[in-house]
């Protein structure tokens, strides 16, 4: 009688060690699989001095987890980047450097206490080529355009929480992204004498005066059909940051984008001519007029490059129209300028920006000479800027030797974007913000 007592207690204990073995390895399972298949990620992206960075991803975790238990290396980040324009799409793959992590909640902010979601940011710079969402076609269209960047996201550490430990997440699937300052615009298309013409355009806070407009023309890899390429390739979202901004008290900003580049004359490239000018001219009357509160006295107008080379046509062909002007890096050559077209162009205040290593458009055959003859024609408001190079200035970007990271001696766009243009003017030291804004028409 004891005996089979004990053997059925046996086989009870065998049955309750199945159950719960099976009961535990279910529950693993039924975790791993619902958080394998509620995990996913978003990206950040954010506007640096080179272009556009994804700086940071935020992982849905599928479960609350307490603060502090993510480390910068619970995770593994992998991309994939490749540009389906190109005939083999593939551009390269790797692991991103993660520099910093933490619990969140869902916009990415710290978690108090617990969170649902995990913030991994990851190292960025001029020459981290992973970590951007743009693709250069240098041999191809000779645009950026955005491209595909596939993250997969590994837990290489546990993860202890109230429910217990989470294990074992492979995170793939993208649910979207953000793109600061990029998001704060609009965008828009035009046609006007059988030209498209894509366009983005910031609008400020409404207040009881009216507000100037500042027109931004982009460089030659930022034509095409996507407006939001000449906000993001470099730093024009600048102009709609708070710094920027409270130089004029709040600013329409507008960038309107060639289908090509501004430089496509009617007999070739660069040829004193644009194919786009009356169109470009066309959709900025008319956004104007769409937004009555934008001052008609306080129109300013700039570009790099390809954009500065449009810039001083505009200004050459509508002198009476734009408060003031800043061309950078321009492309116009001065051999193509009349004397008379210097009498005209010398009317609008105007705030050349080069750098004397610029090899792509040097400022010996174009923006040199052109200031020359306007300062002997007698324009009273004309001025120019003379970088050596161009270099980082946030601090954050060295060479080997310790020196500021050099950028291409093209780029001085990016002192623009950063207000780091100054001069002295009647004694006064003013940005060449700071001086845009105090020009003014009296129409």
């Amino acid at each position: 009688m004891q005996k089979r007592i004990k053997n059925h207690l046996r086989t009870v204990l065998l049955f309750i060690s199945l159950a719960v073995i099976t009961l535990s390895f279910s529950t693993s399972t039924f975790a791993k699989q619902k958080n394998g298949k509620s995990a996913s990620y978003r990206t950040v992206t954010e506007i640096h001095d080179w272009g556009a960075a994804i700086t940071k991803v935020i992982v849905d975790l599928g479960r609350p987890v307490p603060k502090g238990s993510i480390t910068k290396d619970t995770f593994r980040v992998h991309v994939v980047r490749s540009d389906n324009r190109l005939k083999t799409p593939f551009l390269e793959e790797g692991d991103r450097t993660v520099t910093k992590a933490y619990v969140s909640d869902k916009k990415g902010n710290p978690a108090v206490r617990t969170g649902k979601y995990a913030v991994l940011e990851m190292k960025i710079g001029p020459n981290v080529s992973l970590g951007s969402p743009l693709n250069y076609d240098e041999e191809g269209t000779g645009l950026n355009a955005w491209i595909d960047n596939n993250y997969t996201i590994t837990q290489q550490k546990d993860i202890a929480t109230n429910a217990g430990t989470l294990s074992g997440l492979v995170i793939d699937t993208y649910e979207g992204g953000t793109r600061k300052l990029v998001d704060d615009f609009k965008t828009g298309k035009g046609t006007y004498n059988n030209v498209t013409l894509s366009y983005a355009s910031y609008t400020p806070a409404k207040d009881k005066t009216k507000n100037p407009l500042i027109i931004w023309l982009h460089g030659g890899g930022e034509g095409g059909r996507d407006a939001t390429i000449p906000l993001s390739a470099n730093k024009a979202v600048n102009f709609a940051t708070e710094e920027i901004q409270s130089y004029f008290n709040g600013a329409y900003v507008l960038t309107p984008q060639a289908p090509t580049k501004w430089m496509d004359g009617f007999t070739g490239k660069a040829d004193g001519t644009s194919i786009y000018e009356e169109s470009l001219m066309s959709l900025i009357k008319d956004y104007v007029s769409k937004n009555p509160d934008i001052d008609p006295n306080r129109i300013y107008i700039g570009g790099a490059s390809n954009g500065g080379y449009m810039t001083m046509l505009m200004i050459r062909d509508y002198p009476k129209y734009f408060a003031a002007a800043f061309p950078v890096c321009e492309g116009l050559n001065d051999t193509l300028i009349t004397d008379t077209e210097i009498k005209k162009i010398k009317d609008t205040p105007t705030w050349f920006v080069t750098a004397k290593n610029d090899t792509t458009l040097p400022p010996t055959i174009n923006t040199i000479p052109t200031y020359d003859r306007l300062v002997g024609a007698k324009a009273d408001n004309v001025h120019l800027t003379l970088f050596n190079n161009v270099h980082d200035t946030t601090g954050l970007y060295q060479n080997a030797d310790g020196t500021p990271y050099q950028y291409d001696g093209h780029w001085s766009w990016i002192y623009v974007y950063n207000n780091k243009v100054e001069t002295t003017i009647n004694g006064k030291t003013m940005s060449i913000m700071e001086w845009m804004a105090a020009q003014k028409l009296n129409k």
